[in-house]
């Protein structure tokens, strides 16, 4: 993946050099915003970046003489856009998790450890890519940038 972030980035440079700041500021908050929307519709499809479903959860014994836990989506309160940011800084956009939501995901989405609770037992999650690139979304940046540049250099 890094090859073809890379492969990106050197087709993307020099067509972004011939646009002044606002220009670029622009096309980056777009940027964002689009990626935001297909990590978001990711995320509540339960696919990994790769196509792959998400691990599913493990099954809760202790909790089923209780009440059981409610089956439903995972991360649908992450995928929102309280949690799922999409900012810009400069001619950069950036997509993810902040603050301590920010430490949820990068558990889940490296398959870390991490305790239930404050004072819980340890517990090891299984790998969710909860954020990545996909060839869609490569294509998608791809079509933003050229659509971007064709609106900013009208051809007479």
């Amino acid at each position: 993946m890094a090859d073809n972030m890379q492969a990106l980035e050197e087709w993307v440079g020099p067509l972004l050099a011939q646009l002044d700041v606002k220009q670029r500021r622009a096309l980056a908050r777009n940027v964002a915003r689009d990626l935001r929307r297909r990590q978001r519709e990711r995320i509540r499809a339960q696919t990994n970046p790769d196509g792959s479903p998400y691990a599913p959860r493990k099954e809760q014994r202790l909790r089923a003489q209780q009440g059981s836990i409610r089956r439903r989506a995972m991360f649908s309160k992450l995928s929102t856009a309280k949690w799922l940011k999409a900012t810009t800084q400069g001619d950069t956009a950036v997509v993810g998790f902040f603050g301590n939501v920010a430490r949820i995901a990068t558990t889940h989405q490296r398959g870390l450890q991490d305790r239930v609770s404050r004072d819980g037992p340890r517990v090891e999650y299984a790998q969710r890519e909860l954020l990545g690139f996909t060839a869609l979304d490569q294509e998608h940046i791809m079509d933003s940038v050229l659509t971007h540049l064709s609106a900013s250099y009208p051809t007479n």
